[in-house]
């Protein structure tokens, strides 16, 4: 009976540690996206200083939610401090939220929370200041729209405000120059890499499309907006991703040289491309983001991404 009795416990025991295995973890390979600094002389020479302990913000330093990774910023200094908005994925909800870090130097930074979350995916939050007030144009692709949102107690409280287009729209990025405001913006299901254009009189719209919108078809290297436009005088700097061979892999600048209602033209500038992947570390994957800003005349300061593959294990 003792024989019987140990054979149907090892029996169960084993039973237990089978299905236990068969839910224990498999190993798979997961791009882990982080923030840096990185500083510059021109609009187009961008580098990691050795004063900064790069990246500055990663997935650990997001303390009110379990986040998978943080990318996409963008940042703007009002009064002595410097904030920076960028997507926090949320790994137990699935999906995008907008979280806050702020500086008092530009270079070392505190992660505040999140300031804004919907019932959708959000990334991309493109930030911009206009009469006195701060907006955001976030990707909400999976809300097939293009949402505006208004800071009514910057930089923590924000409002939606209303849809400027309908669609499916990725990494939307807006300036204004010569008292229109202007927007490119990869959609879908036009094709990847395919970069379109819109104009319009007032903020709120309404958006039209540029008649030599889309302005590239077809081409992964050049198309999908990487970073806020910047606007020089009369100088316009459009930062693309590289997503050829792979997603984010490297950040391209093009000077546009004709623009107006009617006509557009840009040139990638000579050197292009302006961030590349490094051989080992945080960013060795790729990088597909920058928001620079000039600090004096032969300086600049900028965020950008960048991922590195790592090993992870997940629950079957």
């Amino acid at each position: 009976m003792n024989i019987i009795l140990l054979i149907l416990a090892c029996f169960i025991v084993g039973l237990i540690i089978g299905a236990y295995i068969g839910k224990t973890s498999f190993v798979r390979h997961e791009d882990r996206w982080s923030i840096a600094i990185y500083k510059g002389n021109t609009p187009f020479n961008f580098y990691s200083p050795q004063n900064i302990d790069n990246p500055v913000l990663t997935f650990k330093d997001v303390k009110d939610v379990k986040a998978k990774f943080v990318a996409d910023p963008f940042m703007v200094k009002e009064g002595p401090n410097w904030y920076m908005f960028f997507e926090v994925m949320n790994a137990q909800r699935g999906r995008g939220e907008i979280g806050l870090a702020v500086s008092e130097d530009g270079i070392n930074w505190d992660y505040k929370q999140v300031v804004l979350r919907e019932r959708f995916h959000l990334a991309y939050p493109y930030v911009f200041k206009w009469k006195d007030s701060y907006y955001m144009i976030p990707e909400s692709h999976k809300a097939k729209s293009l949402r505006l949102y208004k800071a009514i107690e910057f930089p923590f409280k924000w409002e939606f405000v209303g849809n400027l287009l309908h669609g499916i729209f990725k990494d939307s990025s807006i300036f204004r120059f010569k008292d229109k405001w202007w927007l490119f913006t990869e959609i879908s299901p036009r094709g990847y890499g395919t970069l379109s254009f819109y104009y319009a009189d007032d903020l709120r719209g309404p958006w039209i499309e540029h008649p030599k919108s889309p302005i590239i078809r077809g081409n992964p290297h050049t198309a999908r907006p990487g970073g806020r436009v910047l606007v020089l005088n009369d100088q316009i700097i459009r930062y693309a991703q590289d997503d050829s061979p792979s997603y984010g892999n490297k950040v391209r600048a093009f000077e546009v040289t004709e623009l107006s209602p009617f006509e557009y033209a840009e040139k990638e500038v000579e050197e292009s491309p302006i961030l590349k992947p490094a051989k080992a570390g945080w960013n060795a994957g790729g990088m597909h983001h920058i928001d620079p800003y000039p600090i004096d005349r032969d300086e600049w300061l900028a965020c950008v991404d960048g991922y590195e593959k790592v090993l992870v294990s997940s629950i079957r």
